[in-house]
């Protein structure tokens, strides 16, 4: 009579521990290649790196200035964000093992930052092991909690979606529900509409912001594959680049957050290089119900060398305004402008 063992062995299944290969040595150890450390979290380790940054440029600002948020809270439409104080924004960006979301698709490093004084912390919470997440979780929920407003990038779309529902396949109600979620890739397109074509962040960054990154950052489409490989290989060095790519996209979501808040409060006090862009704030302004700013915009954008496209838009808009408001000789020389392009709407309001 046959054991279990022998019917086992006929089937082709290993018994005992001698030929089992062993798990994964990681040698070096992310540690050592990231200088993080293990929190302990009451659901168990997460693995975290903390960045620490003094004196952030144009930080000031927020902490001195009184409604320097208030534009960015009309923008938004919700006036509890000129309430906020700049130590209760976090800034969030993730990296994940797919690009294309969905329950099965894990952020695997998780980036946060926030002000501590007049520091800038960034603390990204990695998942060393996917049977870790539990205490990710636990470990980035305690890290936001004193904040109030979320600040991202295209969050609306992935970070946000993908972190609830990273919370609620374990249950848990996601505190980024309990927070203002500030897009900034939604008021980046109505900015810079024409004169940057593609506003990634990192386009943003060199454009924009004047930075650029070292050659140590990483396209975002290899990430994924990146850590998959870690997995597979234990080898945490290309993983060095993946960490310095994240914590670049929450540190310019900060100085992205101050540039476009003091366009909203106070955009002429800034100089300009680019005519385009004082039409395009101007469009948002008079959008927002402000039209005597939105005149003052649209007259120094016209005094610009722009695009016909873009220059009869401005002229066909602030004409309007001046209509509405019984400035009729501005309005007439305007559309008198505008004929000499042809401009159709010109003519009829001529006539």
């Amino acid at each position: 009579m046959s054991t279990l063992s022998d019917k086992l062995k006929s089937l082709g299944v290993q018994l005992g521990t001698k030929n089992i290969t062993p798990a994964i040595k990681k040698d070096p150890s992310i540690g050592d290649i990231t200088g993080g450390y293990s929190l302990e979290t009451i659901h168990g380790t997460a693995f975290v790196i903390d960045t620490l940054t003094k004196d952030i440029e144009n930080t000031a600002s927020l902490i001195n200035e009184s409604n320097i948020l208030s534009g960015l809270a009309k923008w938004i439409n919700n006036p509890n964000i000129n309430e906020l104080r700049y130590d209760q924004l976090g800034y969030v960006d993730i990296e994940t093992t797919g690009l294309s979301g969905g329950s099965g698709t894990l952020a695997f490093l998780v980036g946060c930052g926030r002000f501590e004084g007049d520091s800038f912390l960034v603390r990204q919470f990695f998942l060393d092991d996917p049977a870790e997440e539990l205490a990710q979780l636990t470990a980035f929920e305690e890290f936001i909690s004193p904040c109030r407003a979320l600040v991202t990038f295209n969050g609306k779309s992935f970070d946000a979606p993908i972190i609830n529902s990273r919370f609620t396949l374990h249950g848990w109600r996601s505190p980024l529900y309990e927070l203002i979620h500030i897009d900034l890739l939604h008021l980046a397109r109505r900015l810079w509409p024409h004169r940057i074509p593609s506003r990634t962040l990192g386009n943003l960054e060199v454009q924009i912001l004047n930075t650029s990154r070292t050659e140590e950052d990483i396209p975002g489409w290899m990430i994924p594959q990146i850590y998959m490989d870690y997995l597979y290989t234990g080898n945490a060095y290309p993983l060095k680049r993946v960490f310095y790519h994240n914590y670049q996209d929450v540190f310019t979501l900060t100085k992205l957050f101050n540039h476009t808040s003091q366009l909203l409060y106070n955009p002429l006090s800034k100089v300009f290089e680019y005519g385009a862009d004082l039409i395009a704030l101007a469009k948002i302004f008079e959008d927002m119900g402000d039209t005597n700013l939105a005149a003052d915009l649209f007259f120094q954008g016209l005094d610009f060398e722009l695009s016909e496209e873009i220059m009869l838009e401005a002229i066909h808009r602030l004409s309007l305004i001046q209509k509405r408001r019984n400035n009729f000789q501005d309005a007439i020389d305007l559309w008198k402008r505008a004929t000499h392009y042809h401009y159709l709407e010109a003519y009829i309001e001529l006539a």
